[in-house]
């Protein structure tokens, strides 16, 4: 049934029953009881199809403004929480459209609070949600407008919700900045107000409103910086200067010290984050000096009081706000201010016993201590700028604070073998990085005694792995991954205090002696990991997390120690090491290293994680222009590239491991790039060309099966690391004499017999994908070179052997694994080579070659098969679909015009949608193909001369066909504009010279359109901005003619947007 608003009730057309439309016109409750049926169905039917007929029934509540009397009907007289919620959720979409008349939103805003007043006790707690919000959105979208609206902030309090995106954000700061400086200090005032008076008196269930409001307020975006609400971190609370007497009242603070004793857990937890905002004031809030320092006392008072009686700490919650509030102290307050609190010394003794109880609670406390060590490790870093003499304990409580975390970290690994419950942190790298980002400034702190400390527990630890190594089998098996998962984490440690160089304490010379020390004992690991029984453990998780810490530590120890710059400033060091190991310099070292690579390669062949790490230093050693030279000269990098086979790295048959070969082979194709040697890039290539000729002589139906298809895509997937890797115009020609023309006919069966099976199409389209882009300008063939043809040529072979059978495939339920991926990838193969600049498209034309026309031909027919609603759903295919055809518009706008006019409009459809979306790259490439489009309309038909081409006649036949077309995106782009806040607003301001040179007449149209839209007060304003827009602007789109346009669009925007 649909529904249609009379005078006297609501007019029900019955369809649902016999499929035709009959008319009956019920009394008002009668309607309104089918109407509450429908809202039933709506919101709580599990039948898809009845909720969508009623959705479809019911949304003209929310489309037109007609029934806006109805939806106070419904409100007055339904007894059903679901159709109210209809007329409330209706009104506001209603007032989000922001085209009601000023009395008629007034109006709305008043019938709603009277009504919430009435009857919001009785309501359900969705509808009283929903109906708020209405009166937020009224009040925020007409703030400016009337200063009745503003009332609203007596009545109610909270009202700014969430950005909507139908108002400009700078919109939204204008307002909030209004609201902050004239009500948010009078509403924290009334939330401090009513703490102190339901202190006694309230119940418990009631506390927490005055403390959320309190919170809320001093939670507010003071500047209007994004906030990562996935974050607890936030910056200094920036409040206004109207604010200072109430901050250092110290009844503000302590009245949020006695709500944390309340015996409620929700109360006590929203006190002390309220507690954690004060500590994070501004410090300019006080302007002088004693009133910060009261205030600073007046807070490390509240928090000693805690720790000295532990009120509140066993609940988690409580706990972790808590360590937030005293990891603000050293943010906001400097060491100094801190030391002359009367009671300090107190305060940190206290402060550290509590550090170190929760280290040793690891299993509870893990999240919380990040915020102890951050305090601790900003509390070191700021004594050499100490003054004066007051001494700050520092030096008594940091090592015990830095042993008790070494201590709990080694004794959590017997617990967590014990207990399979418990996560090992070793296995979350965020975690890891969290527990050990300030350690190694309290370690450097006292760098001879902790690295004694250090020293000590590894040593035993070594010991007992070396003697285990030696072992004929491997014994106690749980007794040894204890041992590796202890040294693990020591391993994780020394690599913690390596990435940091810190002089703090002691000299730069004395602390590479340590470094060396430290460093020496890893390195004396690395001999004994591989050896022994422990070469037969790469399956245990225990020998992988050690390996795993062993590669961090390397990666560290090379940033800081290995180069030539760092060979020169680091003698000691080297001294050091070769003194206990022989490491005399870092050519050696990187022999270990790679040594170290090699071995990982070679025996974890199912491993993936460590594959992954050692292929991520392998990387960063390759990538270094002096580190790469000097790997060409190590024998066992001659031997990796000599003999890159699966049989000597087993992992390269792994087909788990496939993603990884094409970084294995990237980093291989860089080091032997470096030579540029023909002869080493074929002898390279051998096992490559063996796998290709065994693929080749293959037959179709056996290309199919599993061990056809893994050789086929590894294949690819090196070839894509080894394109990667070329980045002269000799390289990839290395590269591409291999490939072509004798490789090229394998991918060609390849992708004709295996178009449905992603597995193999996607490595294949994704080689090609990088083997067309002309990075570097690389693809710069000799003027009496075809190759650029060539190349193009083989491409259109293959897209259109992949498009022309993907098309004929039917959707499956994984549309975008089967179908989407490969679109987007053959888009941006296409794409690429279009735009690089090494093939003379004419010439196909010319010659009577289809290679061109049918690989655009398929394109098309890809593009126009998924929905444009599908196309901006998923983010890759939106971007190679509007990158694409902002290559079409740019370069091949003719083919885009001999398209038919339902095509054509559809495709410049797109382009307007692509403009709308948040993405500004997107809306950059659709405002690029849209200048085109307008800029050709404009040459060769507005002010053409001479006889029209056929392109010129097509485009003239699609605009007569569908003469608003323009108009449109026009005002589409105007829209964006002045309503929204684009970033690349220099990219928008061509195509909209590009149209307004089109027709005159359609801009007048527009211009007028806009100006009736705003108050009638301020339309002469506007009627000036827009003749200041064309103010020296020329018929014409010359280069400095749009700079022009583009300078008075800034002008015009900013103008217009002036309230």
């Amino acid at each position: 049934m649909d529904i249609i608003s009379e005078p006297g009730g609501i007019l029900i057309l019955d369809t649902w029953s016999t499929g035709k439309l009959e008319l009956v016109f019920m009394s008002s409750m009668e309607s309104l009881a089918q109407l509450e049926v429908l809202c039933e169905k709506l919101y709580n039917s599990r039948d898809s199809a009845e909720r969508a007929h009623a959705e479809s029934t019911l949304k003209c509540f929310s489309e037109n403004s007609e029934y806006i009397s109805q939806c106070q009907y419904i409100l007055d007289n339904a007894s059903t929480p679901y159709a109210l919620m209809l007329a409330s959720s209706s009104l506001l979409k209603q007032v989000s459209d922001r085209s009601l008349s000023l009395q008629l939103r007034l109006d709305i805003r008043n019938y709603v609070m009277n009504y919430l007043a009435a009857r919001g006790p009785k309501l359900q707690n969705f509808v009283i949600v929903s109906l708020i919000q209405l009166v937020c959105r009224i009040t925020k979208f007409g703030w400016f407008d009337d200063d009745r609206f503003r009332e609203t902030v007596k009545e109610a309090t909270d009202f700014l919700g969430l950005p909507n995106i139908a108002m400009p954000m700078t919109l939204h700061r204008k307002i909030a900045s209004s609201f902050k400086d004239q009500f948010l200090l009078q509403i924290f005032q009334i939330s401090l107000t009513s703490l102190n008076q339901l202190k006694t008196e309230a119940p418990d269930d009631f506390r927490h409103v005055p403390l959320d409001l309190a919170l809320k307020c001093l939670s507010f975006d003071f500047v209007g910086s994004p906030v990562d609400e996935s974050s607890e971190e936030f910056g200094t609370v920036q409040l206004p200067a109207s604010w200072r007497p109430l901050i250092q009242d110290p009844a503000t603070v302590q009245i949020f010290f006695d709500y944390y004793k309340v015996n409620d857990i929700r109360v006590s937890k929203e006190a002390l984050e309220c507690l954690v905002r004060l500590a994070s004031v501004r410090r300019s809030i006080f302007v002088e000096d004693p009133a910060r320092s009261q205030f600073l006392s007046h807070l490390m008072s509240g928090t000693k009081e805690i720790l000295l009686t532990g009120q509140g700490l066993a609940d988690h919650d409580n706990y972790h706000e808590f360590c937030r509030l005293l990891g603000r102290f050293k943010v906001n307050y400097q060491l100094s201010e801190l030391l002359n609190v009367e009671f300090y010394s107190e305060w940190i003794g206290l402060v550290a016993e509590f550090t170190t109880r929760s280290l040793l609670s690891w299993q509870w406390a893990s999240n919380s201590v990040y915020y102890l060590l951050s305090l601790w490790s900003r509390l070191v870093t700021s004594v050499p700028y100490l003054k004066g003499e007051t001494p700050s304990l520092l030096d008594e409580t940091v090592p015990k604070i830095t042993e008790g975390f070494i201590t709990s970290r080694i004794n959590s690994v017997q617990a967590i073998l014990a207990d399979d419950s418990l996560e090992n942190p070793l296995d979350n790298v965020e975690v890891l990085q969290d527990q050990l980002e300030f350690l190694p400034y309290l370690c450097r702190f006292q760098y001879r005694s902790s690295s004694l400390y250090i020293i000590n527990i590894i040593e035993p630890l070594l010991q007992a792995y070396t003697e285990r190594s030696r072992l004929l089998a491997p014994g106690d098996a749980d007794e040894l991954s204890v041992i590796e998962g202890q040294i693990a984490w020591m391993v994780h440690i020394i690599a913690a205090i390596l990435k940091i160089r810190q002089t703090v304490g002691c000299s730069q010379e004395s602390q590479e002696l340590i470094d060396a020390e430290l460093s020496a004992r890893v390195l004396q690991l690395i001999s004994v990991t591989d050896t022994g029984v422990h070469a037969q453990r790469y399956q245990e998780l225990s020998k992988q997390r050690l390996d795993r810490a062993i590669l961090i530590f390397v990666q560290n120890f090379r940033r800081s120690y290995v180069g030539d710059q760092a060979m020169h400033s680091s003698k000691q060091l080297y001294a050091r090491l070769s003194e206990l190991l022989g490491l005399n310099d870092h050519l050696v070292l990187l022999n270990v290293i790679v040594g170290k690579i090699a071995t990982n390669l070679k025996c974890y062949a199912e491993c993936e994680d460590v594959i992954d790490h050692t292929l991520s230093l392998f990387l960063e050693l390759a990538s270094g222009y002096m580190t790469g030279k000097l790997l060409l000269k190590l024998e066992s990098v001659k031997f990796i590239i000599a003999n890159h086979s699966r049989e000597n790295f087993p992992f390269l048959a792994e087909y788990r491991c496939s993603r990884s070969r094409t970084t294995f082979y990237y980093i291989l194709g860089s080091l032997v790039f470096m030579e540029e040697s023909p002869v080493k890039f074929r002898t390279f290539m051998e096992p490559l060309q063996q796998v290709a000729l065994k693929l080749e002589a293959t037959a179709d139906a056996a290309l199919r099966t599993d061990v056809a298809k893994h050789a086929f895509i590894g294949l690819m997937r090196d070839l894509r690391g080894i394109a990667m890797a070329t980045n002269s115009r000799k390289t990839y020609g290395l590269l591409f004499d291999w490939l072509y023309p004798t490789r090229m006919p394998l991918l060609l069966r390849a992708i004709s017999v295996s178009t449905d099976e992603p597995e193999v199409t996607t490595p294949l389209l994704k080689f090609m994908c990088e083997f067309v882009l002309n990075k570097a300008q690389r693809l710069t063939f000799d003027s009496s070179s075809p190759n650029g043809i060539l190349l193009f040529r083989e491409v259109s072979k293959i897209i259109v052997a992949y498009g022309s059978r993907i098309l004929l495939l039917p959707n499956g339920t994984d549309i975008y694994g089967s179908k989407y991926k490969g679109i987007w990838i053959s888009l941006t193969i296409l794409s690429r080579a279009l735009c690089g600049n090494y093939v003379n498209f004419g010439v196909f034309e010319l010659y009577g070659d289809r290679a061109l026309a049918d690989a655009l031909d398929i394109s098309l027919k890809m593009t126009l098969s998924v929905p444009l609603s599908d196309i901006l759903a998923f983010r890759k295919l939106s971007k190679a679909y509007f990158g694409y055809m902002e290559v079409l518009f740019n370069n091949h706008i003719n083919f885009v015009l001999k398209l038919d006019t339902n095509t054509f409009v559809h495709i410049v459809g797109s382009l307007e949608s692509g403009l709308k979306g948040l993405d500004t790259g997107i809306s950059t490439q659709c405002a690029s193909a849209i200048d085109s489009l307008a800029a050709f309309y404009f040459n060769n038909i507005t002010a053409g001369e001479g006889p029209p081409s056929p392109a010129s006649v097509n485009l003239a036949r699609h605009i007569g066909e569908f003469p608003n077309l323009f108009a449109q995106i026009l005002k589409t782009l105007f829209e964006i504009i002045l309503f929204e806040d684009a970033g690349n607003q220099w990219s928008l301001s061509r195509p909209i010279l590009s149209l307004i040179m089109t027709s005159e007449q359609m801009f007048s149209d527009l211009r007028a359109h806009i100006l009736a839209s705003q108050p009638v007060d301020q339309q002469q304003r506007l009627s000036q901005c827009f003749d200041k827009l064309m103010t020296d602007v020329n018929r014409n789109l010359e280069p400095k003619n749009r700079d022009r346009f583009t300078q008075n669009l800034t002008t015009f925007r900013h103008d217009f947007r002036l309230k």
